[in-house]
Parts: C-alpha cells; sequence; structure tokens
C-alpha cells in the first residue's frame, strides 16, 4: 500500500472529518526549515497539521530535552535534576536516567528531522512512524486496529515521557528494531497547551505500519456495525 493507497483507505475507514497523519523521517536536505522554536517544538507542528512541512533541527529546536530525544545532541547536564525536582515527572533523577537508558537513544541518523502531513508527503520512503492526533473516538479505531493481528499485552503502550519522547524517540527505536508496538501520547503535561483539549497522539513506527496496512481492509474498521456507528458519530452524523 502506497501513500494514496492508504490515505483512500484512511478515509473510507474513518471518513472525511479527522485530519490526516504525520509522516516524519530524518533527511539530509530540508523541504521547509522553520524558524527556531521557542520551547517545547510541537508548537510547531500545527503547520505540518495544516498542510505545511516543518523541517527540524539541532538550530532550530529551542528546548534542550527536543533536541535530545530526537538525537541532535547529547543530553543535557540538567536533564534529569529538571525533569524529577523542577517538572516532577518522575520521583527521583535516578528514575529519569533508568527511563532514558531503556530508549538506546542515538545520535540521528541525518541533519533533519521533518514532519509532513501524508497527502503531501508523496511517499512512505524513509519514514520512521506515522503521527496521529486524533480524539477518542479516532483512538479506539487505530487501537482496535493495532491490535486486529497482535496480541501482545503492548500491541499499543503509553509509557510516560515528553512528547518528543513519545512520539520520535520511542517509534525511531521501535522502527530501528523491527518492532510491532504502537504508542499512544502526549500525556505530558508540559506538551498539553500545544495540542487540543480532546486530542492525544497516536505513532505507528513504520516496522509496524506496513503490517497494518496490510491487514486495515480486514479489521472491524470495514463493514462492521459496531464501528459504523463510532464513524458516524465521529462525521457528525445522525444516528
Amino acid at each position: 500500500m502506497d501513500v494514496k493507497e492508504f490515505i483512500d483507505a484512511y478515509r473510507e475507514a474513518f471518513g472525511e472529518m479527522p485530519e490526516l497523519p504525520l509522516l516524519f523521517r530524518y533527511t539530509d536536505e530540508p523541504l521547509r526549515p522553520v524558524e527556531k522554536v521557542g520551547g517545547c517544538f510541537f508548537k510547531a507542528l500545527a503547520e505540518a497539521r495544516r498542510g505545511m512541512p516543518v523541517s527540524l533541527n539541532a538550530g532550530n529546536i529551542g528546548c534542550g530535552g527536543g533536541k535530545f530525544y530526537t538525537g541532535f545532541s547529547p543530553m543535557p547536564e540538567f536533564v534529569p535534576q529538571f525533569v524529577s525536582l523542577k517538572e516532577c515527572y518522575k520521583r527521583t533523577p535516578e528514575m529519569v536516567m533508568e527511563f532514558i537508558a531503556s530508549l538506546d537513544l542515538r545520535p540521528a541518523p541525518k541533519a533533519w528531522l521533518e514532519f509532513v502531513r501524508a497527502d503531501t508527503a508523496g511517499t512512505f520512503d524513509g519514514a520512521e512512524g506515522v503521527l496521529f492526533f486524533a480524539t477518542p473516538d479516532v483512538l479506539a479505531g487505530l487501537a482496535s486496529w493495532a491490535a486486529f493481528d497482535n496480541n501482545a499485552p503492548d500491541a499499543v503502550a503509553s509509557p510516560f515521557g515528553s512528547g518528543c519522547s513519545s512520539v520520535v524517540a520511542q517509534a525511531v527505536q521501535e522502527n530501528r528494531n523491527g518492532g510491532r508496538r504502537c504508542f499512544l501520547g502526549l500525556f505530558d503535561p508540559s506538551v498539553r497547551p500545544w495540542v487540543e483539549a480532546g486530542v492525544l497522539s497516536f505513532v505507528v513506527p513504520m516496522s509496524r505500519m506496513w503490517e497494518m496496512c496490510g491487514t486495515m481492509h480486514a479489521s472491524c474498521l470495514f463493514g462492521t456495525h459496531a464501528w459504523k456507528k463510532v464513524r458516524d458519530r465521529i462525521n457528525k452524523i445522525s444516528l
């Protein structure tokens, strides 16, 4: 399934109301570098969601954690203390270090990280993952699809972390390992102001996306009474 076929299938399954997902990939030649983003770089992804590619690198990501979790810099020394004692997201700095070690973070393979909406991407080639910004009803469909051919208890995982960690770092690691987990995220209070109140992220690493594209039409998203009711509600069709 290529990108166009995926978009057609996604629209058939979910309707016209849900926004299309973003593809993210590392690249040597940026499509559209943006101005330096102060704080969380997720505020810049609003442009990508509107169809304008967003190219990020070590120079225009203003957040030290954002640079680190995307592979553009080593971990800043302040991170364990900051995440634990300032943000209070982990009880101790040692827990922060343990969490970071589990991610097996490596340097970015290319100079830029690009976010491109699916209909402007043209191809899945080189993508690390597919990022959906989704409401609860859309998440229900995505999670059901992800579990259709995967009985693992972590078929859909929700490890807590910064937005850049739960979206980029987790998916990149999973893709490198040929893994099958999808990731529910954007629970971090620091990233919440930059997405709508009723929206979370759902990320499918490309190692899993290829499989899921092959099972999509056989899943509950096509031809089932239960999903039709949810799809109608997503698209505000009278039930």
